[in-house]
């Protein structure tokens, strides 16, 4: 049986580990995670913040996802959105769900992220 999600790996274009780190720790605020040395040669970025961790790994070809995508939860969507225009970053409303705000941005590579606040506790009340 699976038990929880361990990381989530996205792609991202050789030699831009640089570029990655800016948007994930400078804008996410997410922490570099040493990557152990047996895969280092393989270039990449891993980044972790409590039990939320995210693998970049360099894919050539490489082709961005505009579909598929991770979703952080977030403590304030409205904070979160502020963050990133701040930072430059365009930021896109998504279609609310019931009990969920969410919003959406691209890391420099063009990969799609989802940032969502929930809005109701899971008894229907206000957060």
């Amino acid at each position: 049986m699976i038990n929880s999600l361990h990381h989530v790996q996205i792609a991202m274009p050789a030699g831009q580990e640089a570029e990655a780190v800016a948007f994930y720790v400078g804008v996410l605020g997410l922490k570099i995670v040493e990557k152990p040395l047996i895969l280092k040669h393989r270039g990449g970025v891993w980044f972790e913040l409590g039990n939320v961790r995210v693998h970049l790994g360099v894919e050539e070809p490489f082709s961005p996802a505009k579909k598929a995508h991770p979703a952080f939860e977030v403590h304030s969507i409205d904070a979160m959105s502020e963050r990133l225009t701040q930072r430059g970053c365009a930021v896109e409303k998504g279609s609310d769900l019931p009990g969920v705000s969410r919003i959406y941005v691209h890391d420099p590579f063009g990969n799609r992220i989802e940032l969502l606040q929930r809005t109701l506790h899971d008894n229907g009340s206000p957060t």
